[in-house]
């Protein structure tokens, strides 16, 4: 995608993550599968591709390698960047939540 990515605090996405991803997702290296699939080393990841996650069809099918650029369009709204994704979750509206998150996603990898 086209978008330019604002810099993002590792702190505060870690704060963001608790309150609005850990319901669902982990992020440690070897974390559990919950409602979601582990997080741990996404970018860089074919999506719909983490081993014992039953995605759905059009999250498998939709060719994207995750960026930051995709991770930053996804959180808007994930059911409009995917559609038909399983992922129920309405979004995260503000630009600066958003680069706050990813750099915290991007922090837990190799």
């Amino acid at each position: 995608p086209d978008v330019e990515v604002p810099a993002g605090s590792v702190k505060k996405g870690a704060k963001i993550f608790k309150a609005k991803c850990a319901q669902c997702h982990t992020i440690e290296k070897g974390g559990a599968t919950k409602q979601g699939p582990n997080l741990y080393g996404i970018f860089g990841k074919q999506s719909g591709s983490t081993e014992g996650f039953p995605y759905s069809a059009a999250n498998k099918e939709s060719g994207i390698i995750w960026s930051d650029k995709h991770m930053f369009q996804y959180l808007i709204n994930p059911k409009t960047y995917i559609p038909g994704t399983k992922m129920v979750f309405a979004g995260i509206k503000k630009d600066q939540e958003r680069a706050d998150l990813i750099a915290f996603m991007a922090s837990n990898g190799d």
